[in-house]
């Protein structure tokens, strides 16, 4: 029966929605999370009456068919990537975007990827690295005599040195933004890298036209709304329910027609 297989198709469906789900709810204090939404289309069709068709030698034509459908596929988890809300931390190098763009980091083998997540530290170099270690772009290195770490909305880095009653630039955080930043792929570790779906990156300055400005001080909190997630989860969970009943009753007709036929 055709219903066993259609309503199964449901029931996978709904079990992929849930796991994305599980995930942006397990990511609800991750630093610049951002969440995403299952996507779903109905399968082809069975043609058993094509509308339009014609019904008589008189020309009539149907003004509706018969179709009938073979269920439903996932066809994409979309990101949303929102602003998420700002935190407070006080660290001078907590830095969090507001508006367009992501950080830019240097990975191990040359590659770069991109990331909201502004929890920044120094290594043992001086230079302002992410929690992995790898150096945010370009390279900024904090003078171990220096104090007083201020970076400006442009993502201007300044320090005060001893002897000195004025601030000293050592760096320039920079910003880079996608045309589509949805494409972005996932890695990871708060961090994206780009596809050809995303576009080439576009390295700017931060507060300047298109690119947001940097906030020091703040981290980005992800962008999920956990009531929302749970009213979600349980129209999820209630949609499965319906479409195991669907196979339950398609089986219970199946054995009611081979019992008419012993």
């Amino acid at each position: 029966m055709q219903a066993l297989h259609t309503a199964a198709t449901g029931m996978a469906a709904q079990e992929l929605n849930v796991q994305v789900i599980s995930n942006n709810i397990a990511n609800l204090r991750t630093t610049g999370f951002k969440k995403q939404t299952a996507a779903f289309q109905d399968l082809i069709y069975e043609h058993v009456r094509r509308v339009g068709a014609q019904s008589s030698d008189q020309g009539t034509i149907l003004p509706v068919g018969v179709d009938i459908g073979g269920g439903v596929k996932t066809v994409g988890t979309p990101r949303s990537m929102t602003q998420g809300t700002l935190s407070q931390t006080g660290n001078d190098l907590d830095l969090a975007i507001s508006g367009e763009g992501f950080f830019k980091i240097l990975m191990p083998d040359g590659s770069f990827q991109y990331t909201r997540d502004g929890t920044f530290q120094m290594d043992n170099q001086g230079r302002v690295v992410t929690a992995q270690g790898n150096p945010v772009q370009p390279t900024i290195t904090i003078p171990n005599n220096a104090s007083g770490i201020s970076v400006s909305e442009q993502g201007q880095v300044s320090v005060t040195l001893p002897g000195s009653s004025t601030s000293s630039i050592v760096g320039q955080i920079g910003i880079t933004r996608f045309i589509n930043k949805a494409g972005l792929q996932p890695v990871g570790n708060n961090q994206f890298t780009e596809t050809p779906s995303s576009g080439a990156p576009q390295d700017g300055t931060a507060n300047s036209e298109g690119y947001g400005k940097i906030t020091q001080g703040s981290l980005e909190q992800a962008n999920v709304d956990v009531v929302s997630e749970m009213s979600d989860l349980i129209a999820a969970q209630r949609a499965y329910e319906m479409n195991a009943k669907v196979i339950s009753a398609a089986d219970q007709m199946m054995q009611s027609t081979t019992a008419l036929f012993r």
